[in-house]
């Protein structure tokens, strides 16, 4: 996984490198950098420091790592909040893609971060965490390494508060509970399929939100419509149906030719992919960069015919070719998934894409605020 969010003891990361969050004088404090020099050995682990003397703000140096698993600590002086006005922005993604391109010169293939500044230093955690990922990401699209930031608790890990009440939102106006549609599995009567078709004779109860113009409406979603032949809707049911029904954006409705459609229809999922890849205009490289895998299995996923690779790599492929919902809900056919409005985290990425946000990182930060599984390998 190149670039993955824990929740973990950072001292107990299995990686070639820990990142330690520093002080200037390079002396044992607390936090996360005095956990490190206790489980490092803080005698020995001093000593190197006070060799090297010192390191500025948004700097990085390197000692060995001591009683840890790990083979160096990096450590790294991120900068004190001042109210965002004295470039801490720009000294913070310094600390990081200095630590990054430490690691590189002694060959690391992992390295594992904390949320640099975001403690004692005062730097307000979802700023912090927006720098950590954007640096991060900035220096995955260009190189190879297994990157890890590593929260100890969920006090410690904050999204930003516009993003997680919009994805709140989107949850609350677009989630079927599961539950919900177990109840309703069976009943895929008349009206689901006049639904389905855009008819005119759908049940009064429902208003305009059934017509064709609102396009097609979730699989679960659609069931609540069932039950207007067995007796009266809940209200709320309604309002659940109405709220899924939503105009579909033409940017987001991708028509595609029927006899393409019917041309492709014995695609397999990676043959299907390798011709979105180059119909694109894009490279392995880039496409596998920009969907968080490693190398080694884009290149199963492109030497094999038959291969299903897992839900989320299927997806984090969808996003990273940019692919509208059709497209998306497509692509995982292919290989046996699909998105549903039971499922938080399909409905989280049905946000994303609906957005028009196909930044990998950025969604993988959304999936972890809400306790989610992250797109990639």
């Amino acid at each position: 996984m190149p670039f993955k969010i824990v929740r973990n003891d950072i001292t107990k990361m299995e990686v070639d490198a820990i990142v330690n969050a520093a002080n200037p004088e390079l002396k044992m404090g607390g936090g996360v950098c005095g956990a490190i020099f206790a489980a490092a050995g803080p005698e020995e682990l001093q000593r190197e420091c006070d060799r090297i003397g010192g390191c500025e703000v948004g700097q990085a140096v390197i000692t060995g790592a001591g009683r840890l698993s790990a083979k160096y600590i990096i450590h790294t002086v991120g900068p004190i909040w001042r109210g965002g006005g004295h470039g801490e922005a720009k000294l913070l993604a310094s600390s990081y893609i200095n630590s990054l391109e430490l690691a590189l010169k002694y060959k690391c293939k992992s390295i594992a971060f904390p949320l640099i500044s975001s403690g004692i230093y005062g730097y307000p955690k979802d700023q912090a965490l927006n720098i950590a990922v954007s640096s991060i990401g900035e220096f995955l699209m260009k190189n190879d390494m297994d990157v890890y930031l590593v929260v100890f608790d969920r006090s410690s890990y904050k999204l930003g508060e516009k993003l997680f009440s919009a994805i709140e939102k989107y949850i609350d106006d677009n989630y079927v509970d599961a539950r919900l549609d177990a109840e309703r599995s069976r009943r895929l009567t008349r009206t689901e399929e006049q639904m389905m078709r855009g008819s005119d004779d759908y049940p009064a109860a429902f208003g305009p939100a059934g017509q064709a113009a609102y396009g097609p409406i979730d699989r679960a979603v659609r069931r609540l419509a069932d039950q207007a032949e067995y007796g009266p809707v809940k209200e709320e049911e309604i309002h659940l149906l109405k709220s899924a029904a939503k105009p579909v954006s033409p940017r987001h409705k991708k028509k595609r030719r029927l006899e393409d459609i019917v041309g492709q229809l014995d695609e397999t999922f990676s043959e299907m992919l390798l011709r979105l890849i180059d119909e694109k205009g894009m490279t392995d490289v880039e496409t596998y960069k920009r969907a968080n895998i490693d190398r080694r299995l884009f290149s199963k996923i492109r030497s094999n015919r038959e291969y299903k690779p897992s839900k989320t790599t299927a997806i984090a492929l969808a996003i990273a070719l940019r692919l509208s919902l059709d497209e998306t809900l497509d692509l995982l056919a292919r290989a046996g998934y699909t998105l549903s409005m039971s499922s938080k985290f399909d409905v989280i990425i049905r946000y994303f894409i609906e957005e028009g946000n196909y930044n990998i990182f950025e969604i993988n930060e959304a999936l972890f605020a809400f306790e989610q599984d992250l797109l990639g390998a």
